[in-house]
């Protein structure tokens, strides 16, 4: 039954005139905008099909052709699962299908029986055209996967939540307010075209150094490729050993230094650990030239060095987060052919793969025609666009970083709420192009990491079964960037001792879990399980975060306690406040 109007819902009054002038800069701005994009002219060598699309969707084409029964058999199916969605909503007091869809958990959906028998259609239609592009047959396994991945968008960008129309929720918020929602989303959505991304958060309520990435420490260290920070300690002794963090230079250190409450590398420090990070320099025209060789050369092993050198440690644990993992396993089998595998005392890996055979969706990104279209979007440029790998992270979660905010951001209008880590996952970096076509087309493509051989670092052919270093490898539950089962392989094919644990949630909640915070769940298993499935059957859970679980791990390796280092009082000397420039650095 339709809810009444009252004066709480009822929309404000507008004068005649003035709604009228309202609604007609609200056609006029968004005609202007359109005619802005449609009036563009497109480069006069533009690919109509950069990334391979139209290719899938001709491969599709011919295996769903192939084999018509199977496309008349799931016809009818789907037509008699329809008639039955049909018919449980014209008879009275039939039980109807749950929702659990986030999109449509909305009240405004189950209001008016039009808009629950819209959502319930476009889940069940949606759930057959996924099911029908898995089980086509004629396809080999990345075909599939690719052909799956394009559907999904399409499937999601068509859900009736993404269209004012259809949105139950929209159409109320629009009378609500006389418009004014849409007035404001249009605000946003051309700010947000201005500044060249989709906002998440209000970015006006975070500045690094002021209330993210705030730890107290000194930059000791700097070259072209990164700043090396070293923190203040704040126990009365530190252990013999210290850590030295590599974030990815995908994107910036400070996920693992947000507010105190959430920071790893503040909680690091409380454990009596002398702790450095490296922050990477925003890839631009001075580093165009870097390589996989740099970061090695240029930053893991000088960056080793220099930790040696600031606290007179014999060697020092490290942790590789994401692609800085890949990397420090790449590092690891270098030093370890140089004879100096002794300078690492431990290493850690945070969601990180060095076998790319089962890297999820991300697969999809790394054929020739999209190697291509990468080289075509950095021709002349030297370095890629943070904001397109960043794009390209959102697909992967299409309906909660991307759909989410179309609703919520243009079409209801809402202001933007803070969250530091969304202000972190919007302060985008750019990348060498070099290094980054020849890590999609070496590691992801080809796979030469895992093969003896397969790789040279600085003309050293690198091995990975010859490092013996002590590790530690974590992997996210739920991770959609390093799949779980992806990163259990470190712990196969890395010659040394290993200890796996498994978090709950995804490659960001995954690692950034403080104890403090009680959320989640861990497991410990056997170490020496052939596969993830036979480490999650033997696995052990425990709940909260496993950060006590690393440090359990790596105290009995840290060596004696001993009087606490202040940055820039020993052979570094202080070059600036943490957390730097190269931090600050945006695109």
């Amino acid at each position: 039954m339709e809810k009444p109007m009252t004066a709480e819902t009822s929309p404000p009054a507008v004068e005649p005139l003035e709604q009228f002038q309202r609604w007609t800069d609200l056609i006029g701005r968004g005609q202007q905008t359109m005619l802005e994009f449609m009036t563009r002219e497109p480069a006069a060598d533009a690919n109509p099909d950069p990334f391979g699309m139209m290719a899938t969707w001709q491969k599709v084409a011919a295996a769903a052709a192939a084999d018509p029964a199977k496309l008349v058999e799931m016809q009818t199916r789907f037509m008699t699962d329809s008639l039955a969605l049909w018919q449980s909503f014209l008879t009275p007091g039939a039980d109807k299908p749950q929702v659990k869809d986030k999109r449509f958990k909305g009240e405004a959906w189950g209001e008016v029986p039009a808009f629950d028998l819209m959502r319930q259609s476009y889940l069940l239609a949606s759930q057959y055209i996924l099911d029908a592009t898995a089980n086509l047959d004629g396809l080999d396994a990345r075909d599939k996967a690719k052909a799956l991945f394009h559907t999904k968008q399409f499937v999601d960008a068509l859900s009736p939540s993404n269209y004012p129309l259809t949105n139950p929720e929209v159409l109320k918020a629009t009378i609500d307010t006389g418009g004014e929602n849409l007035l404001k989303g249009l605000d946003h959505l051309l700010d947000d075209l201005k500044a060249g991304r989709m906002r998440m958060t209000d970015e006006t309520a975070f500045e690094v150094g002021r209330n993210v990435a705030v730890t107290p420490g000194k930059v000791v260290f700097e070259n072209r490729l990164f700043q090396l920070i070293q923190y203040t300690p704040t126990t009365p002794d530190v252990f013999e050993t210290p850590l030295l963090i590599f974030p990815p230079w995908i994107n910036k250190f400070y996920i693992l230094d947000l507010t105190p409450e959430k920071s790893f590398i503040r909680w690091a420090v409380e454990q009596g650990l002398t702790v450095f990070v490296v922050s990477w320099k925003n890839a631009d025209a001075s580093i165009a030239d870097v390589t996989l060789d740099s970061y090695i050369g240029e930053g893991m092993i000088m960056a080793i060095a220099k930790v040696l050198e600031a606290t007179g440690a014999p060697s020092t644990h490290t942790i590789g987060y994401c692609v800085a993992g890949t990397t420090l396993a790449a590092a690891l089998a270098y030093l370890t052919a140089k004879g100096e595998a002794d300078k690492v005392a431990s290493a850690t890996f945070f969601t990180a793969q060095v076998d790319f055979g089962d890297c999820g969706d991300l697969s999809v990104f790394v054929d020739d025609a999209q190697l291509d279209g990468i080289a075509k979007l950095t021709e002349g440029k030297g370095v890629l666009d943070g904001r397109y790998m960043a794009s390209t992270f959102n697909m992967l979660r299409s309906n909660d970083l991307i759909w989410n905010y179309v609703v919520n951001n243009y079409m209801l209008g809402k202001d933007y709420l803070p969250f530091d880590l969304l202000y972190w996952n919007s302060d985008a970096t750019n990348v060498p192009a070099l290094w980054h076509q020849s890590y999609l087309r070496d590691l992801y493509r080809d796979n030469k990491l895992i093969e003896p051989g397969g790789i040279s670092v600085a003309g050293v052919p690198i091995d990975l079964s010859t490092v013996m270093t002590p590790s530690y490898v974590q992997g996210g539950k739920e991770d959609h960037i390093a799949p779980a089962r992806s990163a259990y392989r470190i712990s196969r094919i890395l010659g040394g001792p290993s200890r796996f644990v498994l978090a709950g949630s995804g490659h960001i909640a995954g690692v950034v879990n403080p104890p403090s915070q009680m959320k989640y769940q861990h497991w410990t298993g056997p170490a020496d399980a052939p596969t993830l499935d036979a480490f999650v059957e033997g696995a052990t859970e425990h709940k909260g975060s496993w950060w006590p679980d690393w440090m359990a791990w790596l105290a009995p390796q840290s060596g004696a306690k001993v009087p606490p280092r202040v940055p820039g009082e020993g052979p570094l000397q202080a070059i600036e406040d943490a957390p730097g420039r190269y931090v600050k650095e945006r695109i």
